[in-house]
């Protein structure tokens, strides 16, 4: 019975998108019609489909592990089924739970930071006249977007290190004391979380001025006329024009809340941290790779992906009760 439930489980949750899916669109009579219209359309997008499908779902067969005892040296069809077993240690365990703690906390304050930061800069951006300037300060800030994580680490730790760090340097030689910005698990999350926001932060900017350039211009025109200066135009104008945007990036963001980065985690943490640089990321690489606890890490990225999914059907959800777009 066991061994029949997990299967059932399995399934459910391996096509809950393509549920969700229809269960938006089998009531509009004319889908299937609009499809059949854009065939070729469909033919141009069958490579793509076979690739998502190879190397998205095939793999979700490996979610079974969650519901085994899986050992590499059985077959897997001979493994011994579980049921919800390594669902249950994960809330009895102290560790998952001081590692869902820190996932929603950084998760949280670095979306919440960076939505203000892109917003904010893509506003003062908007304001700027001077074409070559503003193009400059553009391409500026969303360079370090492309920069791998190994690389933002070795920048942070050359100017954050308690002992050759140029910013403590700098505070030495101006007569204060180095401070632990790496070492010390407060100042290292606001460390972690500032350069975040600095990598992200011009990327996001582009989006919002993309956005903002499809303002009607006779607004701020009409604005202009009854007296509104550059401050109120951006308030009653600019700011309620982008919020589709806002809040489409804002429900694709929620998906991310339970992940996190792991590449960014493991380029900037270190054992005297580990209280709260252990996130979920982290932990499922701790117990799969390091431990070799395959059931143990598959049943906690099957509780992080199913979080991810009910979080951004909520949000969706929430943004049309409000009259916003949403994603479906």
């Amino acid at each position: 019975m066991n061994t029949f439930m997990t299967f059932i489980i399995f399934l459910i949750m391996s096509s809950a998108m393509g549920v969700i899916v229809l269960l938006f669109y089998y009531k509009k009579k004319n889908f299937f019609v609009n499809l059949g219209r854009q065939r070729q359309l469909l033919y141009m997008s069958l490579p793509i489909v076979l690739y998502i499908i190879l190397f998205t779902y095939v793999p979700l067969w490996g979610w079974t592990m969650g519901f085994q005892n899986y050992r590499p040296q059985r077959a897997f069809s001979a493994q011994e089924w579980v049921g919800i077993r390594w669902f249950k240690f994960l809330f009895e365990d102290p560790v998952f739970l001081r590692t869902i703690r820190n996932t929603i906390a950084m998760s949280f304050i670095n979306t919440t930071l960076g939505f203000i930061t892109a917003i904010g800069l893509a506003l003062l951006l908007n304001e700027v006249r001077k074409i070559f300037f503003k193009r400059f300060i553009q391409t500026i800030s969303y360079l370090p977007h492309f920069l791998s994580w190994v690389i933002i680490g070795g920048i942070a730790l050359q100017l954050f290190s308690g002992t050759f760090g140029v910013i403590n340097n700098l505070i030495e030689a101006a007569g204060g004391g180095r401070i632990p910005f790496l070492t010390e698990k407060y100042h290292w999350a606001a460390t972690y979380v500032l350069t975040g926001v600095w990598q992200s932060m011009g990327w996001g900017t582009i989006l919002y001025l993309a956005a903002i350039s499809n303002i009607n211009p006779e607004l701020y025109e009409a604005a202009i006329v009854d007296g509104a200066g550059r401050f109120r135009q951006c308030i009653s104008i600019t700011l309620p024009c982008i919020r589709p945007t806002v809040v489409i990036l804002l429900i694709m963001s929620l998906g991310r809340l339970m992940g996190g980065s792991f590449e960014r985690i493991y380029a900037m943490h270190n054992p005297m941290v580990f209280d709260f640089s252990t996130t979920i990321p982290v932990l499922v690489y701790r117990w799969g790779i390091l431990s070799s606890q395959f059931s143990r890490a598959t049943a906690l990225g099957l509780f992080q992906s199913l979080i991810g999914l009910i979080l951004v059907i909520t949000a969706d959800r929430i943004a049309k009760k409000l009259g916003e777009d949403g994603l479906l």
